[in-house]
């Protein structure tokens, strides 16, 4: 079937979008493929749902491959399957809650583990049956505070959420693979880069975890990787290697200071290069952080957060350490409330003696010596040593990860880059099985209760990732296996004899099995190559003054290179092209 622009239900735009802050963003409005409603909500329009229902269509050859059965569950969710997980409360603001004209607690869902798990529970029985994998495309809702970037962070989105149940760790370890696997071949045919990094499971759950990050300065994940081993992992899951505890004895006392005006470290650090003798650096300062976690369930927890001096606090990696206790910077109140925290002179002695529960950087190691707050204005201790003149209450992932870190693999340093999260891979295990006592009967006749992995896609949000990665200056560029037509053909000459051709290489190109977008609109020649540009299929062809002379043009949207066929062997030489 041939697509007329003409009758088409598209309007391009000249002007970027007020809003729009990302590339993907201000080329998807502009080109027509979606239309803003509300704050992270999104129509799609004819051109964006076929890229859409496209790289569904991938995600689903792919898990079918491996043995995926698709099914399809409510987005509108009763509150009692989160209410057994706690996911209820664990949340927080991001859930969509909703109560029917009865009163009933609803939720829109974010992600559905406890169904699927109930799902499992209420139908089968036997170890016969198992394993299983099954999967939806689906819409989800997640009320994010500060949507943005179009639909590469959205509170309305397409996801593909998969989840495998099996009898035990073994059979669990093949799914996991299978699935990462599976997801290497759906990226790799919709031509994204990307890397895998180990991950954090946060309120999912379980214990192995990958995400596959589309590389993209417009990110918002910031990974590491080394480039000596190909280690790599996101900020929230890389583990500090802690170096060997020193030896305490002989250590000089710990001696209070006076040190007026040096509640920075930077001051702090002038102060003792002035005063003291040798050369000092934030590294020789310990810097103490104040927090409160709020945890599902229990009354707000203030503690204290060590790091070297010359690291901030990165309250994603904090907040990841602590999941699933949300964490807050204490307020003035506070520390109203609490007057021996005084702010900028910070000591691990008044926490302790005020049952502050205090967690240091896994460098705190014992016979480590610091330069820290003596919890008095004016006054810090030189000489502070772990293990002998405090005791942490044990250690937390909180510091900043930086560039030239050591790579927890031993194998060479850390280097720092930006990505857009497009999966996620979990390794379950019996968190929801156990939360719904999902059992089967195992072969000795004995109930064994399964084992889960989740594995999940951004649908919608690989429309937005492409557009990222392959466009220019002009316009969009799609891959081939993703375009919403194969063939974009631009009438670009009012004879007649050239529109009759034009659309006689459409008719034909079309029964070649060509999706074809026929550009017949009434408009300058101009005007339709701005738009061939700007849509971005991956061919384009060009019924223009050649025409007269027996030739057309085929261009490459990806390369820009341009070739004139001849007229009697276009249709051979545009599937071709189309097809390479």
């Amino acid at each position: 079937m041939i697509t007329r622009m003409s009758t088409l239900f598209l309007r391009t735009l000249r002007d970027d979008p007020a809003d729009a802050e990302v590339p993907s963003h201000k080329l998807l409005v502009r080109a027509g493929y979606v239309r803003r409603v509300a704050p992270g909500v999104y129509s799609w329009l004819p051109l964006g749902l076929r890229v859409l229902k496209a790289i569904e269509n991938v995600v689903r050859e792919e898990m079918n491959a491996i043995g995926g059965q698709e099914i399809l569950l409510p987005a509108l969710l009763p509150r009692e399957p989160y209410e057994a997980t706690n996911r209820w409360t664990e949340y927080g603001d991001a859930l969509f809650r909703l109560k029917d004209r009865k009163g009933a607690d609803m939720l829109l869902g974010p992600t559905h583990e406890e169904l699927f798990a109930t799902l499992v529970k209420g139908e089968y029985s036997s170890y016969k049956d198992m394993p299983v994998i099954l999967y939806q495309i689906q819409t989800k809702y997640r009320d994010e505070e500060r949507p943005r970037a179009g639909i590469l962070r959205g509170r309305e989105f397409v996801m593909k959420d998969a989840y495998s149940f099996d009898l035990d760790d073994a059979g669990l370890k093949k799914a996991y693979n299978a699935h990462r696997e599976a997801y290497q071949k759906i990226f790799e045919r919709l031509q994204i880069k990307y890397v895998i990094v180990s991950a954090t499971s946060g309120a999912m759950g379980g214990s192995a975890s990958e995400e596959f990050l589309a590389e993209s300065e417009v990110g918002e994940d910031t990974f590491v990787r080394c480039l000596e081993s190909g280690y790599a992992a996101n900020v929230e899951a890389v583990v500090t290697h802690a170096p060997a505890p020193k030896p305490i004895d002989g250590l000089p006392e710990a001696v209070v200071h006076d040190t007026p005006d040096t509640s920075t470290i930077d001051t702090l650090v002038a102060w003792a290069n002035e005063t003291l003798d040798g050369e000092y650096t934030g590294a020789d300062t310990l810097k103490n952080v104040m927090v409160k976690l709020h945890a599902p369930g229990k009354d707000p927890e203030i503690i204290g957060v060590g790091v070297p001096g010359d690291r901030e606090v990165d309250l994603k990696r904090l907040e990841a350490s602590v999941s699933p206790a949300e964490v807050e910077l204490l307020t003035e109140a506070d520390f109203t409330a609490n007057p021996f925290l005084v702010k900028g002179y910070i000591g691990p002695k008044a926490l302790q003696a005020n049952g502050i529960r205090y967690l240091v950087d896994p460098r705190v190691v014992d016979g480590t010596s610091w330069m820290t707050g003596a919890d008095e204005p004016g006054r810090h201790y030189v000489g502070l040593v772990a293990g002998r003149d405090f005791t942490p209450d044990g250690t937390v992932e909180a510091a900043e990860v930086r560039d030239g870190d050591p790579s927890p693999d031993g194998a060479g340093v850390l280097v720092s880059a930006k990505g857009i999260e497009i999966g996620h891979i979990f390794q379950l295990g019996q968190k929801y099985t156990d939360a719904f006592e999902v059992d089967v009967l195992g072969e000795n006749g004995k109930p064994v209760r399964l084992t889960q992995g989740s594995y999940g896609v951004g649908v919608s949000r690989l429309v937005a990732v492409i557009a990222e990665q392959s466009h220019d200056d002009k316009g969009l560029r799609w891959p081939k296996t993703v375009a919403p037509f194969a063939v974009h053909l631009v009438i670009a000459n009012k004879d007649e004899a050239a529109i009759a051709g034009a659309e006689q290489l459409a008719a034909d190109l079309d029964a070649a099995g060509l999706e074809v977008l026929l550009d017949d609109r009434k408009a300058s020649p101009g005007v339709k190559f701005k738009d061939a540009e700007l849509l971005g299929m991956p061919t384009v062809v060009v019924v223009g003054r050649g025409y007269a002379n027996g030739t057309i043009e085929i261009r490459d949207r990806f390369t820009g290179e341009a070739a004139e066929v001849a007229v009697d062997g276009a249709v051979d030489a545009v599937v071709a092209a189309a097809r390479a």
